[in-house]
Parts: C-alpha cells; sequence; structure tokens
C-alpha cells in the first residue's frame, strides 16, 4: 500500500516546508539493509528526494515518486513555500530564497535528522534550477548526493528566437502590470506565481546569465563558498554568477528534455544548462517522436503523462541503479 506522510521543516528564515515521505509498504525494504527485496533488482533501499517547479505542488511529483516507491526506494517530495501544504511566506520570494532556504533546510533534515546516508534528486524544470544553485551554495553536498535527474531543466537558454524573446518580454510586462502570473486560469497549474518570483526567471533567459540576486561576488571571500571558488573572477556589476560554478557539481547528472517544450525549456537552452556542468559522465536525452519515442512531450507532459511512465520513468529508475550506493 502506499503511503504518503507529511512532515513539516523550519527554514532558517522561519517558514516551514512541507517534505513528503512517499513509501510502499508492501515493498519497504528498509529493515533488509543488503538484503535484496524480494522483487527488486537494488540491495538496498535508495532515499530520493524530489521537487517541482513554479506554478506547482507535489502532484508534479507524486506518480513518478509512487513509481520509485514500487521499487522499495524511500520517496520525499519538497514543496516549495508557497506551494502546496508549506507556509505561506510572510516576505516576497524568488527562485534563489527556495534555493538559499528551502533547500538548506529540507537537505539538513534528511541527512542531521534522518541521517539518510544516501540520496538520490529527481526534479522537474524550476526545481533543478534550484537544486542547482543550493549545491554552488552549499559544496558539502555535492559528494552525498548519487545521482540527479534533471526534467526540463534550463535558467537562461529560453530565447531561442527573436519569437521567444518577444514572448518572455511580454510576459514579464504582463505580470509586472497585474502582480502575478493567474496560472490557475491559464490551466498552467494550481499555484499563481507573483512578479517577483517570476522576474528572476525572466531577467536569466532574457540577459542569458545566471547571476544571483542578493550574493556578491566581492563578499565571497568571507562566505562558505570562499573554498570552492575563491579563484574565479567578478562580474563587472559584482553579482555571483552560478553558471561559472555549476562545474563543481560533479554528481552524475541525467538530463531529460522535451521536444514540444517549445518556450519554457526548449531542447537547446536545456543543452546549454546541461553543458555548463562541464562533466562528461553526465547524460543529456531528448525525447521526441522523430528519437524514436511515443510523443513529442511538452513541458508538463514529459513529467506526467502516461507516455511518459512507459519511457521515461523506467530510465530514470535505471540511473538511480546505475548509481546506487
Amino acid at each position: 500500500m502506499m503511503t504518503q506522510t507529511l512532515n513539516l521543516v523550519t527554514t532558517q528564515d522561519g517558514e516551514q516546508i512541507a517534505v513528503w515521505q512517499v513509501i510502499d509498504s508492501a515493498k519497504d525494504n528498509s529493515e533488509t539493509d543488503d538484503n535484496v527485496a524480494a522483487d527488486s533488482s537494488i540491495a538496498k533501499a535508495q532515499n530520493i528526494l524530489l521537487t517541482h517547479g513554479t506554478f506547482s505542488d507535489k502532484h508534479t511529483c507524486l506518480k513518478i515518486a509512487e513509481h520509485l516507491a514500487s521499487f522499495g526506494h524511500h520517496c520525499y517530495i519538497m514543496e516549495w513555500r508557497g506551494h502546496g501544504h508549506s507556509s505561506v511566506p510572510k516576505d516576497k520570494f524568488n527562485f534563489e530564497t527556495v534555493a538559499t532556504y528551502d533547500f538548506e533546510a529540507t537537505f539538513r533534515y534528511l541527512f542531521d535528522e534522518l541521517e539518510l546516508d544516501n540520496l538520490h534528486c529527481v526534479t522537474h524544470s524550476g526545481g533543478g534550477v534550484g537544486l542547482t544553485m543550493f549545491l554552488i551554495q552549499n559544496p558539502l553536498y555535492v559528494t552525498k548526493l548519487v545521482s540527479i535527474s534533471m526534467f526540463a531543466c534550463q535558467a537562461y537558454g529560453a530565447v531561442v528566437n527573436r519569437k521567444n524573446h518577444t514572448k518572455i518580454l511580454t510576459a514579464k510586462l504582463f505580470t509586472r502590470l497585474f502582480g502575478y502570473i493567474p496560472a490557475k486560469k491559464l490551466k498552467m497549474g494550481p499555484i499563481n506565481e507573483s512578479y517577483y518570483t517570476m522576474n528572476q526567471w525572466f531577467d536569466w533567459n532574457l540577459q542569458k546569465n545566471f547571476k544571483s540576486s542578493f550574493i556578491k561576488q566581492s563578499n565571497i571571500e568571507q562566505s562558505k563558498l570562499a573554498e570552492n571558488i575563491i579563484d574565479k573572477e567578478a562580474n563587472h556589476d559584482d553579482s555571483f554568477d552560478y553558471r561559472q560554478h555549476m562545474p563543481m557539481i560533479t554528481t552524475p547528472i541525467y538530463a531529460i528534455s522535451a521536444k514540444g517544450d517549445n518556450f519554457i525549456s526548449p531542447t537547446s537552452g536545456c543543452e546549454l544548462f546541461f553543458n555548463a556542468f562541464d562533466n562528461p559522465t553526465n547524460v543529456f536525452r531528448e525525447y521526441s517522436i522523430s528519437n524514436g519515442n511515443l510523443d513529442d512531450y511538452t513541458h508538463s507532459r514529459i513529467m506526467i503523462s502516461r507516455n511518459a511512465a512507459k519511457e521515461v520513468w523506467p530510465t530514470v529508475v535505471a540511473w538511480i541503479d546505475k548509481h546506487a550506493k
């Protein structure tokens, strides 16, 4: 039987972040340690953290989490602040706020409180962007992560042509005018996102950079990042540029793109983001009919669809299996 258990973890800025544990009690092999589970090729249950992107909540990750749990794995779904069962934040937040506080609280909970000895990450869209920023800010977790699977993830490569530039600029102006994107009315997802949250994504893509909104390069020497990136050159505006430091994430990454995703995370944008990690052991794959797949998937269907369950999810299972600890 599949069970969901809600845990609330407290961030350093006082928000409550929902972390759902999803397990299949009939397949749970946590007590067997190194004994092989009855119907799984994995000798030991792996721990998997999943997280969504903008406009979303746990339901974006729930079906694939249940699929992974059916193999005896223990899954945890983190919901961003202001999303799902997490607290409604007192202050404005953006992608980097989630990376700095929500991911930090979740990782602290998983490694310090639950004392997990392995962890894989599966992310969708902005969830992968947040994970990337978090790991650059907290390099001690890079070696603790066993593998990463990123669905439709990019931060600064959506402008693939003049049409996309116009669409993003228009979306930015519209969102600034109304104060938020009405995702529910537009059937983009269950969560409306504010201009403050989305403006960072707009700017990254329009300016084609991956710069911090509050970390300054000149302050790095005094921060926890110093040991790893002190030798990097500062940007002209002194804003810390995450893109420069993505190669420090050496965890094996499986990056998935969808041919039908023409706006949020086009394949070329996903590949640009993927290439910045500069790790030859990483794997990039576009799913499309021309590549012999069942669908020219869209941004959401690559993660949530029957076809994805048939042909994409098994490759994530295999990636986790390959790197199981």
